[in-house]
């Protein structure tokens, strides 16, 4: 694969050997769209990777807005991490049901707050089913840990700062959701959305990103997916999504290439297009 930066990611190989080592925490972060008819903590319950304690990312999130599982405030984060047994001292796997949606998001989040000893999964938990390794069901339950976080303002961006760049064109915005999303012939999956995207962005669909069994692809084809789509990699970039949550998947694959200090628009569409007062383009 030649990764520039191979540490964001383990293999189900990996983590299978190191599944007991003390000072990794293993955390689920599945998390479905409202149209999936999905219950993410209920699967957890049903079926986890041995060891992995569930990371809600709408419990985890900013409880004083109707946007869904916006970031939360550093003290919140820290205090919440904390009381699921994760330390400042820990090396942090995530994966997810999908393959690597949510998994991607809380990678993201818990760099945003300053944990670099993060890693997801490649291929998530599908891989790991598919190769007969083992699950368990039931909670787990840690004993709590102190856990210190400080926000990186720089990997995050807020409607006003998304809203200049219009204008400004200092950073590519690069869009994750469906080419029928951004171009606004297909659905948006939450109600009262408009369609379309913001205006000047770039679409990349997440799964161009992934192979057949949910691994990230290789670092040229990692490359050559963003150069399709017009994304100059070495000017500044930032991703959006549906709701934040994919436009993480973009930010992996591009850390995975080397850029570590890609930001997300934690708002994403579930902001933008919910709101009269943004310009969209269809």
């Amino acid at each position: 694969m030649s990764y520039a930066r191979p540490e964001a990611l383990v293999t189900t190989a990996w983590l299978a050997e190191h599944v007991h080592a003390p000072n990794l925490r293993i955390v689920d972060g599945s998390h479905h769209l409202p149209t999936a008819g999905r219950n993410a903590r209920t699967e957890y319950g049903e079926r986890h990777i041995p060891g992995a304690v569930f990371f809600d990312i709408d419990a985890i999130a900013d409880r004083d807005t109707d946007l869904p599982h916006m970031l939360p405030s550093a003290e919140q984060f820290a205090r919440d991490v904390g009381a699921l047994g994760i330390g400042n001292d820990d090396k942090v796997v995530v994966y997810d049901t999908i393959g690597t949606t949510g998994a991607a998001r809380v990678w993201w989040t818990f760099r945003v707050f300053g944990h670099r000893d993060v890693a997801v999964l490649d291929g998530g938990l599908p891989k790991w089913l598919a190769e007969g390794r083992p699950t368990e069901a039931g909670a787990v339950t840690l004993p709590p840990k102190s856990f210190k976080a400080e926000k990186d303002e720089k990997l995050v961006r807020s409607l006003e700062q998304v809203r200049r760049n219009i204008d400004l064109r200092r950073e590519q915005v690069v869009d994750a959701r469906s080419a029928g999303r951004f171009a606004a012939t297909e659905p948006e999956p939450r109600a009262g959305m408009r369609g379309g995207h913001i205006p000047g962005s770039l679409n990349v669909p997440y799964p161009k990103l992934l192979a057949s069994d949910h691994t990230f692809r290789s670092s040229d084809e990692l490359r050559q997916a963003f150069a399709d789509a017009g994304v100059d990699l070495e000017r500044p970039i930032t991703t959006t999504c549906g709701s934040g949550v994919t436009a993480a998947v973009l930010a992996l694959a591009l850390y995975l290439i080397g850029r570590s200090d890609v930001a997300v628009y934690d708002g994403s569409w579930s902001e933008w297009g919910s709101r009269q007062d943004t310009p969209i383009e269809p």
